[in-house]
């Protein structure tokens, strides 16, 4: 997989906002993807230094429509520490 396969997007909510203070980062990943593939591509994408990587599986909730009823898509997210060190990630453009 490539670096850009691997990271489909940031989350952007308002913990994760947070979080970013204390060099945190929320991205959906790739289900597929393992710690080390995210890491790789971080730092490869963004070009910072990575402490940490924690990995969580987010099932698909269940929505209704009338009689009707499915799942939302299952999804994988990633949480992404950035050493001391390191530049910040620019989610946003100035």
């Amino acid at each position: 997989m490539e670096a850009t396969d691997v990271i489909k997007r940031p989350i952007i909510t308002e913990a994760s906002m947070l979080a970013m203070d204390e060099k945190k980062y929320t991205f959906e990943v790739d289900v597929r993807a393992n710690k080390t593939l995210v890491k790789q591509s971080i730092e490869s994408l963004f070009g910072v230094d990575v402490k940490n990587v924690n990995i969580m599986n987010v099932r698909g909730k269940l929505k209704r429509m009338g009689k009707y009823k499915g799942y939302t898509k299952k999804r994988r997210k990633a949480i992404i520490t950035l050493t001391e060190n390191s530049k910040t990630i620019e989610l946003f453009e100035n």
